[in-house]
């Protein structure tokens, strides 16, 4: 038969069916988060989250202190931008302390725990001395270094505390220690609770909150038993009261929560309620840079402690959302970090670090929202103020260190390859063969890190 060297009839084979392609098969949406999900997962996500999400809210709070303190510096026969020229050269001074921080070795952090949180104790003291300390709106936390410049020895605080209870946590944790109710509390919380006393000697009780916030995160690192937390919250929620109940101003911060009326019977809820209407009368995209009404002399401290409400009026609920995403990110990283880690320093200081910068940035948000008291306390990295911006990106630099030092970052920080084909310091330029080689250690080492 044609076509059949058998002689039997060729086989009708049915046609196939074509085959849509795997990636039009697949759920676009899975795709999707597969994808992100690998990008977290990378072993450079937490330091370039870290390092770029805290230079973008440092940035975009310079703008926002230029144009929140523009009026506030005429009303004081000022330059408009005398601010935020402050403001600037404290960035500057920060990233500086940032580049160092982020450079040092592990042990040096630890070698610097004492000394750091000895001077914070003694500028602290020093504050309390009559004609040293300086008192700014009834807190007495501040000391003049001349001209126009001060410095609040309480910032420098939080700093003190992270660093030093996280090396104290550690030698106990590699003593085996902390399974005693006794060595986890002695002496952190005694320390805690003296930088706590100094700070409230000058009345300022937003700082102390900062303070308690690390001191119970530090806690919860190092696995303190419910029963446990329960007795400090209860000893810190005692006091807390009895220094509410016996201050008129904070019992008038108290009743202002809800005030739709800048005048609340007889306590004054003037900033709380301005705030509302400044976030309020933003709508979506806000009125634009520089815009705003609310800091012409309605709303007080526009530029420290209520600069997120002149951020949403300027720049709307798209700027506002803008904000805590990058502090969102910024918070996620420090967990991935102190979460990722083997080194028990590591993982106390990056929990006490994220503890901190986002206890802080929900207490500030919170009372610009009217869903808190207002503390006087500002948002890290954005508002006005050196004294405040200085540790804090000490303490980003504290974060960026600690996410280079993971095995799975060192190799793929490693393994880049150099720009330019300029030579690096102790060999020549890697060629193809030897580039290939440390592209797949770098691999296995990440997969080893993410196992």
């Amino acid at each position: 038969m044609p076509g059949s060297r058998t002689g039997r009839p060729p086989v009708q084979r049915a046609a196939r069916r074509p085959v849509a392609p795997r990636a039009s098969r697949e759920n676009p949406f899975l795709s999707l988060y597969t994808r992100a999900r690998r990008a977290w997962d990378r072993p450079l996500t937490a330091y370039y989250l870290i390092l770029g999400g805290s230079l973008l809210i440092t940035v975009l709070g310079l703008v926002m202190v230029y144009s929140a303190s523009q009026i506030t510096a005429l009303q004081m026969s000022l330059p408009g931008s005398y601010f935020f020229r402050k403001q600037l050269l404290a960035a500057v001074l920060g990233g500086a302390l940032m580049l160092i921080a982020s450079r040092m070795p592990v042990k040096l952090h630890r070698a610097l725990a004492y000394p750091i949180l000895a001077g914070a104790v003694f500028l602290m003291a020093l504050v309390q001395i009559p004609g040293i300390g300086v008192s700014v709106n009834g807190n007495q936390n501040w000391i003049s270094l001349g001209g126009s410049f001060q410095i609040q020895p309480s910032e420098f605080g939080k700093l003190a505390l992270v660093l030093w209870g996280a090396d104290l946590l550690a030698r106990k944790q590699d003593k085996k220690l902390l399974t005693q109710w006794k060595h986890m509390l002695v002496p952190l919380v005694p320390v805690a609770f003296m930088l706590l006393g100094l700070i409230m000697l000058g009345g300022d009780m937003g700082t102390a909150i900062i303070l308690t916030a690390i001191l119970f995160g530090l806690l919860w690192l190092a696995g303190a038993p419910t029963r446990m937390f329960a007795g400090v919250l209860s000893v810190a929620g005692l006091i807390g009261l009895v220094l509410i109940r016996t201050s008129a101003n904070r019992m008038a911060r108290l009743q202002c929560l809800g005030a739709t009326e800048p005048q609340s019977g007889p306590v004054d809820c003037w900033q709380a309620v301005h705030g509302i209407y400044a976030l309020a009368s933003g709508g979506i995209f806000g009125s634009g840079l520089g815009a705003s009404v609310e800091k012409w002399g309605q709303l007080p401290e526009a530029h420290t402690d209520f600069i997120f409400a002149v951020t949403g009026e300027e720049l709307g609920l798209a700027g506002t959302l803008s904000v805590l995403a990058l502090f969102a990110a910024l918070g996620y990283a420090g967990i991935r970090v102190a979460g990722r880690t083997e080194d028990p320093f590591v993982r106390y200081a990056a929990g006490g670090v994220t503890t901190w910068i986002t206890a802080q940035a929900v207490i500030n948000i919170g009372a610009v929202l009217g869903l808190l008291p207002i503390a006087g306390v500002p948002l890290p990295l954005f508002s006005y103020g050196g004294s405040a911006l200085l540790p804090t990106m000490f303490a980003i630099g504290l974060l960026i260190a600690f996410a280079r030092d993971e095995p799975a970052a060192r190799a793929a920080l490693s393994m880049r390859q150099p720009r330019f084909g300029r030579k690096r310091a102790g060999g020549p330029v890697r060629g193809p063969r030897r580039w290939n080689t440390m592209r797949r250690r770098a691999s296995a080492a990440r997969s080893s890190g993410e196992r």
